[in-house]
């Protein structure tokens, strides 16, 4: 049995220690937001905060996770449910089109905008290499300005 911190909350987790996080967000603890899309940590469907850091999920395995906080696409909004500055931006640039790769590419965007509060087109090329095969590239560029723009005025 594993203790983790997820999206806030202690979770007691029964899996094996080296199954995936991702298998045992979804399998386990029912959060349905990280998606399997490689499976050999690729593509980015799958990735989630671990401490900050944004991991694809399918290449962590549980046993290495004790004392570490992990946060998922449904923990990124707050807790009444307000959408965060990044989520309310993906909307307002309406960038999702199928929306299987979204909850990787907020994650991943978050993670950039906590390293990097005003990137650049370069700097968001560089730290999101999540692959969309809708192509919505440009849609998710203008959201990270737009939120970045957002919580710069604070």
């Amino acid at each position: 049995m594993a203790s983790l911190t997820i999206n806030g909350s202690r979770v007691q987790v029964e899996a094996e220690n080296d199954k995936p996080l991702l298998w045992v967000l979804r399998e386990d603890v029912g959060l349905l937001g990280p998606k399997y899309g490689c499976g050999i940590a690729q593509c980015g469907a799958c990735r989630v905060l671990i401490d900050g850091e944004s991991t694809p999920s399918c290449a962590v395995r549980l046993g290495s996770l004790a004392g570490s906080s992990i946060v998922t696409v449904e923990g990124l909004s707050g807790q009444d449910g307000t959408l965060s500055a990044l989520q309310q931006a993906w909307i307002d640039e309406q960038v999702p089109q199928c929306g299987f790769c979204q909850p990787g590419f907020l994650i991943a965007a978050t993670a950039l905008l906590a390293r990097v509060p005003r990137p650049t087109d370069a700097q968001i090329d560089e730290s999101i290499t999540n692959i969309c095969r809708c192509g919505t590239y440009p849609r998710i560029r203008r959201a990270i300005h737009r939120a970045a723009a957002v919580l710069s005025e604070g």
